[in-house]
């Protein structure tokens, strides 16, 4: 009676049903491999708590579909149908994220199949990897506080051609306008420039003389930003 609880409905003699404890076995073993990754990835990296409690329970669920598939080609091609579509109805996400998913997706295969040892010893090499490349800040760009971007606003009677470039040469490597746009029913101008300073010590020096250039009105400068959907 057990054994046909777990038969499905449309099998045939000749298919290969899984026995409960192989099930339960890669089941928990997939669950046991969420929590690792899930633990390399919150280590030094700004997580939410959906995100990570997703990433420990996502190779146990890329398993039991693997499983469910059992080599059936038609059913292969409508599950990697189905994940394509996860990507495109999702929020974007970091790379690092992306990274992760793909991890806990790509374990969760393996103990599908069958190859418990594999898929352990593909988390914490890769897991441990991932941790290793957050502590040592691999990629990161030392001079990224110098890269700022500017917001200057100036009244409707200020010609911006070139009014502010002498001061900006002073404290900057290079700098470039990329935005002009009205503000205040058109009485107020923005300006947005992308800046490289030279040194991160005389922002507030810079920004006084700005000011005596717009009247006093509104400055701000801020880390620059990448493109958001670069990867």
């Amino acid at each position: 009676m057990l054994a046909n609880l777990f038969r499905g409905l449309f099998d045939t003699e000749m298919t290969s049903v899984i026995a409960l404890s192989d099930f339960l076995l890669c089941v928990c073993s997939a669950l046991v491999i969420g929590l690792i990754l899930a633990a390399f990835y919150m280590y030094k990296t700004r997580y939410t708590k959906s995100f990570v409690a997703t990433l420990a329970l996502l190779p146990a669920v890329v398993c039991v579909v693997i499983m469910m598939v059992n080599g059936n080609v038609g059913t292969g091609v409508a599950v990697a149908g189905a994940f394509s579509l996860v990507r495109f109805r999702s929020v974007p996400g970091s790379a690092k994220e992306i990274g992760a998913i793909f991890l806990a997706m790509g374990t969760g295969l393996i103990v599908g199949m069958g190859y418990l040892g594999y898929a352990f010893l593909c988390a914490v090499v890769l897991g441990f990897a991932s941790a290793l490349y957050s502590r040592i800040d691999f990629g990161a760009q030392k001079k990224n506080a110098l890269y700022k971007t500017l917001h200057i606003t100036i009244p409707e009677d200020l010609d911006y051609t070139g009014v502010f470039e002498p001061i900006l040469n002073k404290y900057t490597s290079s700098c470039e306008l990329t935005q002009v746009k009205t503000t205040n029913m058109g009485s107020l101008f923005k300006l947005t420039y992308n800046l490289t300073l030279n040194s991160t010590g005389k922002e507030k020096e810079m920004i006084d003389k700005l000011r005596c250039r717009n009247g006093n009105l509104e400055i701000s400068i801020s880390q620059q930003e990448t493109a958001i959907s670069e990867l």
